[in-house]
């Protein structure tokens, strides 16, 4: 079992930045791909970004991508979300999520077995 704790989200301005971070602990992190997810109110949780095991492949949401920077440092057992130019509508909690690595990438919230508790984002116009 993997243990997942994100850290990093609050209050911003339209155009601003945030970095989000996920500590991992329990199980060797880089048998794991990790995913970051976001949950609006009143809306369904929804993909934003995945890794791989060693870092060398990502992927993104069309919605952020340009913006958005996921990244990984298996030596602190950390994953990372670097958000820029953030935009009222990426006002969510963002939650980290792994999936073994023996698995396909996968942008689906259920296909992940491990989630962080999540972290708040608000970014204001």
């Amino acid at each position: 079992q993997v243990q997942l704790v994100e850290s990093g989200g609050g209050l911003v301005q339209a155009g601003g930045s945030l970095r989000l971070s996920c500590a991992a602990s329990g199980r060797t992190f880089s048998n794991y791909r990790m995913g970051w997810f976001r949950q609006a109110p009143g809306k369904e949780r929804e993909f934003v970004a995945t890794i791989s095991w060693s870092g060398a492949f990502t992927d993104y949401a069309d919605s952020v991508k340009g913006r958005f920077t996921i990244s990984r440092d298996n030596a602190k057992n950390t994953a990372y979300l670097q958000m820029d130019n953030l935009k009222p509508e990426d006002t969510a909690v963002y939650s980290c999520a792994a999936r073994p690595s023996f698995l396909s990438k996968s942008y689906v919230p259920s296909e992940y077995a491990h989630w962080g508790q999540g972290t708040q984002v608000t970014v204001s116009s």
